[in-house]
């Protein structure tokens, strides 16, 4: 079947279900008790069982890591110390640091698929190579749960970084010392009681493939693309149907990608009821996706040579400001 690519209706708000808005706490309740039944099943030696648990932890995961971003934001929590802490915690875990995290995302979000980009490097810059390029798609879509840890600490540690502030720059090498403490903790845990086959069943194989998955949906989101607005430089998903509610409830309503840069610190899910906002204002902008596959089917054809970014067409960004004021009022 022929996937769609792109909406051929006006798009409908959607009001926030209540539900919606405990969505982290239920993922991280789901994520609970996937574990335990995984556990278990590999305790069993049901692997037939513990393949498919396996598979459903790294989607919840993946829906954990979007909790990341949230918090990133401010807007996992109400209260700012519990968002904090939760960042902190899923981000040792994640072998990153939060507020380099935090720091990093902020530049995503000032210079969107321009050359200032640090969470779309190498993609945003015309004068890298297409074989590197094409090299940095494979290794991140494989292998994302060391490339993308690695391509945050690049915004660090390079020459001439974003990241100046000397306070924040030591709370980040605090933070890398904590989760260096906390893994060799977790890693001799592991050894002195044997238990390496949990550790691979219930952490590195499900964690592999959610961090595969987060790569796979920021490649959707944005590469690919050479636009110089907001809508042009950015994939959203607006998919009908309770599997795609399903989906866009353990995502937190990342589909709806191009709301979220429009209005960034709009809880996750407010996100389906600007939808209006995804309609195509210039020529140059698409209607977004009715479907997880059309996206997904237009990045590929893409990757061959993936780029991101007008910079790429010798255009600049001028039109993003003025689009944005109209888009929020």
């Amino acid at each position: 079947m022929k996937p769609t690519t792109a909406a051929e209706t006006a798009i409908e708000p959607h009001e926030p279900h209540w539900i919606s808005r405990i969505a982290f706490p239920i993922l991280t309740a789901l994520l609970f008790f996937t574990q335990v039944s995984l556990g278990f099943a590999v305790y069993r030696g049901n692997y037939w069982l513990a393949v498919p648990l396996a598979l459903i932890s790294s989607h919840l995961m993946h829906g954990i890591v979007i909790g990341f971003h949230e918090a990133a934001h401010g807007l996992l929590r109400k209260n700012r110390l519990l968002n904090e802490i939760d960042g902190l915690i899923i981000g040792t875990l994640s072998l990153m640091s939060f507020s380099l995290y935090r720091a990093a995302h902020q530049l995503h979000h000032a210079y969107l698929a321009s050359e200032r980009d640090e969470e779309l490097w190498p993609f945003v810059h015309p004068r890298i190579s297409r074989g590197a390029r094409v090299g940095a798609a494979i290794l991140e879509l494989t292998m994302g749960l060391l490339f993308t840890p690695l391509l945050v600490v690049r915004t660090f540690l390079r020459r001439g970084s974003p990241i100046r502030n000397k306070n924040l720059r030591r709370r980040i090498w605090t933070e890398f010392a904590a989760t260096a403490v906390v893994w060799t903790a977790i890693l001799t845990t592991v050894a002195v009681f044997d238990v390496w086959k949990y550790f691979l069943w219930l952490h590195l194989i499900p964690g592999w493939l959610a961090a595969n998955m987060q790569s796979l949906r920021k490649y959707v989101e944005h590469v690919g693309l050479t636009g110089s607005t907001v809508n042009s430089s950015t994939r959203s998903i607006v998919a009908e149907g309770w599997v795609a509610t399903f989906v866009n409830f353990t995502l937190l309503h990342e589909p709806y990608h191009g709301v979220h840069h429009w209005r960034s610190g709009m809880p996750h899910p407010e996100l389906p009821e600007h939808a209006a906002a995804l309609e195509p204002n210039v020529e140059e902008e698409r209607p977004p996706f009715r479907s997880f596959g059309a996206a997904v089917h237009d990045l590929f054809i893409n990757l061959a040579d993936p780029r991101a970014g007008a910079q790429w067409l010798g255009e600049t960004r001028t039109t993003r400001q003025e689009l944005a004021k109209q888009r929020v009022n």
